[in-house]
């Protein structure tokens, strides 16, 4: 039996559930942020110890990102099926137990393997946290402000990541990066059984597209891996020609079977909302140009500069408080100026901002000249982060914020697999002498980066000039409370 609790719009009771929800879901971008830099930093560490050969070292990204991208979309689906907070709690066990088998892990495959159910578990934490956001809170001001806190939440763990993952591999080895997710895991979904309303069971009869799951994760996997696979066995080695012709074959096939549906994974009729296709565009460019930009200040720092893990880190603190300032800037615009000035506003800073950061990656430049690039860079970074989530849930009914965010968190991981490919192999091309590292390949995907900011600044202006904001005391929808 489920019934409706309702609450008189503002109450103090409602405000501090609301409230108490929104630091748990803050806490799990915090720690889906904190793996982002912890891994990063402790990459080259990884790769030593376990022997990760040439490209292939970037597996240990790649294989979450995948897998991550691949299953979103049904990620997005079981959260409106079977429940946000089911998905919530399910998505932190599968994500800490997996961190648990990355630490332990003695080679490259078994790492690698963890890494992908890691991914997984992150494909149902990323949409059943934006659900949340989006059910509990009406749009506008009120789900502006609630995506600033979780924004801001996931800037901040790329502050600490920098920070920790330093002091975790210079003091306890590699394993410890992985370790630190599991009690934070743990201790957010017990706090969600506890603190959480549990929504009512969804009526009415409707399926998971298995077939549409299994085709779109299939493509999507041989895609990635092939792309990731080119560097090291050349563009036109067999394999990677049957992994494109598969991959291509998996996604046509999903297309076809999405538009006979009766119930699609991902209904196309979605797209009609401009909100969400320009959203889902976005993501996608700015994971594959701004989310890059980390590896490759990983490998000019500790490569090419010879930068210890912890140096590594506290080099981190100047673009992840830049991004942080740009989280709370983004909320502001958007109410003030709208999404669509907001979002031109975030690329246009990321352009010069990274311009700038190209111009001083070098060989012999010294960390100060790399300062002014990434403050406005990570500043533009910031503002399009929030902004973009704004814009892709804008419009979407309830009952589909779970696929909604599953699409702009497909693309957005999609961005970062296919960019990390594209851009690890043009470095490799650029780079120079070729057993002393430099940073001629590193400046050159930055300038490629800043380029593809600039996609994304076109891609933002067919949205509308106008921003219409409902009004700051609407109160949210009522949320369903199962009584047993």
């Amino acid at each position: 039996m489920s019934t409706t609790r309702l609450r008189p719009c503002g109450t103090t009771g409602h405000a501090r559930a609301h409230g108490w929800v929104l630091v748990l879901l803050a806490l799990a971008q915090l720690i889906y942020a904190l793996d982002l830099n912890l891994v990063f930093v402790a990459l080259p560490r990884i790769g030593a110890d376990l022997g990760f050969p040439g490209q292939t070292q970037q597996l240990v990204v790649s294989a979450y990102v995948v897998f991550a991208g691949g299953f979103l979309l049904l990620g997005g689906r079981a959260v409106d099926l079977l429940g946000r907070r089911r998905m919530f709690v399910l998505a932190l066990t599968l994500y800490g137990l997996a961190s648990l088998a990355c630490g332990l892990a003695t080679s490259p495959v078994t790492l690698i393997a963890a890494r992908a159910v890691q991914g997984i578990g992150g494909a149902l934490l990323m949409p059943s946290t934006l659900a949340l956001i989006n059910t509990l809170f009406p749009e506008g001001p009120q789900r502006n402000r609630a995506l600033s806190v979780w924004g801001g939440a996931g800037a901040g763990g790329l502050t600490l990541g920098a920070l920790l993952g330093g002091v975790l591999t210079e003091n306890f080895g590699w394993s410890a990066v992985f370790f630190v997710n599991v009690p934070l895991a743990v201790a957010v979904a017990l706090g969600a059984l506890a603190i959480m309303p549990a929504g009512a069971r969804p009526t009415g009869r409707r399926a998971f597209d298995l077939p549409g799951a299994l085709t779109v994760t299939a493509g999507v996997t041989v895609l990635v891996f092939a792309l990731v696979e080119a560097p090291e066995l050349g563009w036109t080695h067999p394999l990677l020609l049957l992994g494109f012709a598969t991959a291509a074959t998996l996604l046509a096939a999903f297309a076809v079977i999405e538009r006979r549906s009766a119930d699609p994974l991902m209904p196309l009729r979605l797209f009609a909302n401009r909100h969400l296709s320009v959203g889902t565009i976005v993501t996608f460019l700015f994971m594959g140009t701004f989310g890059v930009l980390p590896y490759f200040l990983t490998m000019l720092w500790q490569n090419v500069h010879g930068y210890s893990a912890l140096r590594t880190g506290l080099a981190f603190l100047v673009p992840s408080l830049a991004i942080a300032t740009g989280t709370m800037a983004g909320e502001q615009l958007t109410a003030r100026l709208g999404n669509r000035t907001a979002l031109l506003t975030g690329f246009g800073l990321g352009v010069f901002g990274t311009v700038a950061l190209a111009a001083a990656f070098g060989t012999h430049t010294s960390y100060a000249l790399l300062v002014p690039g990434m403050i406005v860079s990570g500043v533009g970074q910031g503002i399009v982060w929030i902004t973009m989530w704004i814009t892709a849930s804008t419009g979407a009914a309830a009952h589909e914020q779970g696929v909604t965010n599953g699409i702009a968190a497909t693309t957005l991981n999609l961005g970062n697999a296919i960019g990390l490919a594209l851009f690890t192999m043009i470095a490799d091309l650029l780079g120079g002498h070729p057993t002393i590292p430099t940073a001629d390949g590193p400046r050159a995907v930055v300038f490629l980066a800043a380029i593809g900011m600039l996609a994304g600044l076109l891609a933002t202006l067919p949205l509308a000039r106008q921003h219409h904001s409902p009004s700051k005391h609407r109160c949210a929808d009522p949320e369903p409370m199962a009584v047993q």
